[in-house]
């Protein structure tokens, strides 16, 4: 894990996304690397993961989709949900591109999307920013959305600690230790 990387802001992922399918002068749209970026930033899966996706790997279960893999960097097995509007998106891009249900969707290196992304960073004036600051946005997100609840960001990001998810989306101990302190009601 880069400590250097940081979370997207929702300004800086919406910037990034729509800069890499527009393009701008000097560098063509890239639909490719920002679909990926979107996966990576929905899913809270690595970018090696995302770019081994298969279509078929999505898997009908009912009135929901899920999504088992085997993660790359951990070994680890995971199940989850995919939300309908991302399968979606997903069965949309591999339509217009022509990808079949079993090809990889994403038959790019790891490097090329954080080449382009870096180019685009570079543009826009970001700096901190790698492929997984789309993986720590969704974590950071996931865990405001939700009650700051870390344990379930932890189980989503499969750490083996909260501490390590702590760590992850920044959140110093000392701030944790002030909020439970400054939470004290006595009747």
């Amino acid at each position: 894990m880069n400590k250097k990387t940081k979370a997207l802001t929702q300004e800086q992922y919406k910037e990034i996304i729509e800069t890499l399918k527009q393009g701008f002068c000097g560098c063509r749209p890239n639909e490719r690397v920002a679909t990926a970026l979107v996966l990576e930033a929905n899913l809270g899966l690595r970018i090696s993961d995302i770019l081994q996706l298969r279509l078929c790997d999505i898997v009908r279960d009912g009135d929901r989709y899920r999504l088992e893999i085997v993660e790359q960097k951990t070994g680890k097995h995971r199940i989850f949900t995919v939300p309908m509007v991302i399968q979606q998106y997903i069965e949309n891009y591999c339509l217009r591109n022509s990808i079949q249900h079993t090809a990889i969707i994403f038959p790019i290196t790891e490097r090329a999307v954080q080449k382009q992304l870096a180019i685009v960073c570079d543009y826009l004036g970001y700096t901190g920013i790698s492929t997984h600051s789309f993986r720590k946005w969704y974590a950071t997100e996931i865990y405001k959305n939700n009650g700051y609840d870390i344990a379930l960001v932890q189980r989503l990001l499969q750490h083996s600690s909260a501490s390590t998810t702590q760590r992850y989306i920044g959140i110093e101990p000392q701030r944790i230790e002030q909020a439970i302190q400054n939470h004290a009601q006595l009747i």
